[in-house]
């Protein structure tokens, strides 16, 4: 477009220095375009720190697990092989074995602390080592279950004793015992009771089962529930 000044024709403005010329709206859409992508990048990048951060954390979860089956895993062949070994080596052992147990849970205390993503994640495990440790639970594959917080594989389990009872292949005092561990499991791990389970509970825990359920209120009393361990492993020297 010409514009007339002082009655002669001028060319039209030069842009200010700078810009070149192109004209400002495509510069604030250029501007727009990269904001946008450093969004992106940015955000990208979150999501990134965060795929790594679970995947650091199912690793470790993974590896505590197996840690804690193998101590599990030690228990059992120790009550399994109870009849070979004179009384002393097995009290020993057992108590060697409860001693690696507390020294897990602290470690367990110490990855936990301050990272409520870890807490969430592995309370489950450190409730069932204080079970373990106390010897309110005596069943490995109850307190496998516990630890990896699997309430579905429990409650099939109970089934499978309630059936075994009915047909003789299980002893009473065992299914007791068991069905007491289990059930205490899943009330720690949120699920509903029934009223008849509720009763059963209570008709059948024992001073030893009680006495977790105050401590394991306490996830940082470890120490009270090494010394509960303690008792019971004296007590049976007598």
């Amino acid at each position: 477009m010409k514009l007339l000044v002082h009655g002669s024709v001028s060319q039209p403005a030069p842009p200010p220095r700078g810009l070149h010329s192109e004209p400002l709206v495509v510069l604030m859409n250029h501007f727009a375009f990269l904001k946008c992508m450093t969004l992106r990048t940015s955000a990208a990048g979150e999501i990134e720190m965060a795929s790594r951060g679970k995947t650091e954390t199912s690793k470790l979860k993974q590896n505590l697990e197996e840690q804690l089956d193998r101590l599990m895993q030690q228990l059992q062949d120790l009550e399994e092989c109870r009849e070979e070994l004179d009384t002393d080596e097995y009290e020993e052992t057992k108590k060697e074995t409860l001693e690696q147990l507390s020294e897990f849970n602290d470690s367990l205390k110490k990855i936990m602390s301050g990272n409520m993503t870890l807490v969430d994640e592995l309370s489950g495990m450190q409730l069932a080592i204080q079970a373990a440790i106390s010897q309110a639970f005596k069943t490995p594959e109850v307190i496998r279950l516990f630890a990896k917080k699997q309430p579905g594989q429990l409650r099939t389990r109970l089934a499978e004793m309630d059936r075994d009872l009915m047909v003789g292949k299980l002893d009473r005092g065992l299914y007791t015992q068991q069905k007491v561990e289990i059930l205490t499991a899943l009330r720690k791990l949120g699920e509903k009771l029934t009223a008849d389970d509720e009763a059963f509970l209570s008709a059948n825990a024992g001073a030893i089962l009680s006495q977790f359920e105050k401590v394991s209120t306490d996830l940082g009393s470890g120490d009270k529930v090494l010394a509960l361990a303690s008792f019971e492993v004296e007590k049976t020297k007598k």
